[in-house]
């Protein structure tokens, strides 16, 4: 490793970034929005489209193929961690290049499945790429580009992902009535191979000092020279820290009990004499809360240290949480206004918050380790409520005992500050 004497070494060059008529940063924003949109095939939104006409062609049960999910879902996380070292070391180009590809060709296989243990393989492999390894590649180049406005950021990016989910449906939908599921899956192997990987490819950069920039859009020449002083942490020093263990649950703590909720939706909400129509109706104002939580959150994440917007996406879950067990039909608004603006500060503070507390340089790591855990948490989270519910009859009491685990988690986050670590310029 040079001496920090050394003169540092001179910028690449790229005539793309030099061409590019607005700050670069904005080009590798609006490419990541790209990408994160092609995990869709991989995200449960997607992969619901397609469930029941493959029950009925292969022939087996719903209970079956949920099983071969969670499990898909539990295995393909596993190799997150391996993904985000790969990133650190090769970089988010070659990354997103190859993990695109390897999705595209994922989505083909899914359309020749024949039988269990092909779907479970296909299973395994479109979460792992798609909802894992493509969304790891999409958020790191994000925040290798954006500091100062990361939160912003992020929250755009969030916003263009979320009009995305909730367009999806209906689309995908369309498609396979036309053409069916298989070939529903090969449109959608192409899609991948034929926008998200050149686009990937030709935007996606390493960091902008490399190439003479500085981040969040800004050149050298332009701005006055001040060494740009960031933390620096590998996961080995990260997982050390009590901050990354809270980050962590508390991103955990949304993505299972949020998930957890949405699964048992209709049937929790039917507790307190909600029938189907209007519960479908709930998820008008989580998609239109989420989306502009998902923003607003942003937003104060450049304005305000990040455990005030944990803290508080964490309290407005236990009160998702608490109300749920017994939602007047006057009142569903409110309870899935109160989930989505949950849902949505999670997607701002998990976006960036780790590249704040942790740094760029090993960010692949530190993300690709924790979204293994809170991965995890998805498939835990609607378990844990159909246990609670077989246990007392009512999901009320596993619903009150889970707020537990977020609202310890909110006063914590109080308190939570910057990790102590060697810092870079």
């Amino acid at each position: 490793m040079p001496s920090s004497s050394s003169p540092p070494p001179p910028p690449k060059q790229s005539r793309l970034i030099d061409a590019t008529p607005f700050p670069f940063a904005w080009a590798v924003l609006m490419a990541s929005l790209v990408t994160m949109v092609a995990t869709i095939p991989g995200q449960t939104v997607g992969v619901s489209v397609f469930l029941d006409a493959i029950i009925d062609d292969l022939g087996v049960t719903r209970s079956t193929v949920s099983l071969l999910y969670t499990v898909g879902t539990l295995a393909g996380s596993l190799a997150l961690p391996f993904v985000g070292r790969f990133i650190d070391g090769r970089g988010p180009r070659l990354a997103v290049g190859l993990i695109a590809s390897a999705f595209a060709g994922a989505c083909l296989y899914m359309s020749f499945v024949e039988g269990l243990w092909m779907l479970a393989i296909g299973f395994v492999l479109i979460r792992m790429l798609g909802q894992g390894s493509l969304s790891l590649v999409s958020q790191h180049v994000l925040n290798l580009w954006f500091v100062q406005r990361r939160g912003m950021a992020v929250g755009l990016v969030m916003i263009g992902m979320a009009v995305a989910t909730a367009l999806a449906p209906q689309g995908l939908e369309s498609l396979v009535g036309a053409v069916g599921w298989r070939s529903g899956y090969a449109w959608l192997a192409a899609i991948v191979a034929l926008v998200a990987v050149p686009v990937g490819v030709t935007f996606f950069r390493d960091r902008p000092e490399a190439y003479g920039h500085r981040p969040d859009g800004h050149r050298r020449s332009t701005v006055e020279e001040r060494p740009l002083r960031e933390a620096t942490m590998s996961l080995a020093q990260a997982r050390r820290t009590a901050a990354f263990w809270l980050v962590v649950s508390g991103d955990a703590a949304v993505s299972a009990l949020g998930t957890g909720l949405i699964f048992h939706h209709f049937d929790i909400l039917a507790q307190g004499g909600i029938d189907r129509m209007a519960a479908a109706a709930v998820f008008v104002p989580i998609g239109l809360v989420t989306a502009v939580g998902t923003f607003g959150s942003g937003v104060m994440l450049d304005r305000f240290p990040p455990r005030f917007t944990l803290s508080l996406c964490l309290a407005f879950l236990v009160a998702a949480l608490l109300m749920a067990g017994n939602v007047p039909p006057g009142l569903a608004w409110l309870y899935g206004t109160l989930l989505g603006l949950a849902q949505g500060m999670k997607n701002s503070v998990s976006g960036a918050i780790y590249a704040t507390y942790f740094g760029r340089r090993h960010l692949g790591s530190v993300k690709g380790f924790a979204t293994t855990l809170t991965t995890a948490g998805t498939a835990i989270g609607p378990l844990l409520f159909s246990v609670g519910y077989d246990l007392a009859g009512s999901y009320v009491p596993v619903l009150w005992l889970s707020a537990l685990w977020p609202a310890v988690g909110a006063l914590a986050a109080l308190r939570l500050r910057p990790p102590s670590a060697p810092s870079q310029s």
